[in-house]
């Protein structure tokens, strides 16, 4: 069986709203979304550790690469899921967690990405769906270096630790509510 990320007509979005435990979590539940790595993008050193990206000196901002089909799944629906899961009006911030490796940030593909990231960002501007504008940045993805294993897949595999109990089921819970008709069948 072929590596997800190897299927023949998947395409990529990375994305960085806050930690990416929370982000992780949420795409992998989309139906179309094939696989969800977290990661770090953005920064100036090479292959970061999560430890180094904590200390806000790389530039890094935690991240998230998704493979998806867009036969399934469109990256207009990508981004509405995206708006929604973060608050993309606060500067380098998501809760409590704070530095520029929270960053609300698009890492576009393509220059298509680009012009759908920018549409979608001023439209959340010109409706005034928020009290504050987007902050949201929206720059060329140019490199990503997946986390340490133990950050993979980190809300199923910890579902009792507290993060994930007080912080990110709370987030999934209120996405599958808002998505339902879009989460993979069970």
């Amino acid at each position: 069986m072929k590596e997800a990320t190897e299927r023949p007509g998947l395409s990529q979005a990375t994305f960085g709203a806050g930690c990416f435990w929370c982000v992780e979590a949420v795409f992998q539940r989309l139906n179309g979304v094939a696989k969800v790595v977290s990661g770090f993008s953005g920064g100036h050193v090479d292959s970061p550790t999560y430890e180094q990206v904590c200390t806000g000196t790389t530039g890094h901002a935690e991240a998230c690469r998704i493979w998806y089909d867009p036969a399934v799944l469109s990256y207009d629906e990508l981004l509405e899921v995206f708006w929604k899961v973060h608050d993309p009006t606060t500067l380098n911030r998501q809760g409590n967690d704070i530095g520029t490796q929270y960053r609300s940030v698009i890492f576009y593909h393509d220059q298509e990405q680009k012009r759908l990231a920018e549409e979608s960002r001023d439209r959340q501007n010109r409706l005034g769906i928020r009290d504050d504008p987007v902050v949201t940045e929206i720059v060329p993805f140019q490199v990503f270096w997946p986390a340490e294993d133990y950050h993979q897949n980190y809300f199923n595999l910890n579902p009792a630790q507290s993060y994930c109990r007080l912080v990110i089921n709370p987030k999934v819970e209120k996405f599958q509510k808002v998505f339902s008709h879009k989460l993979k069948p069970i």
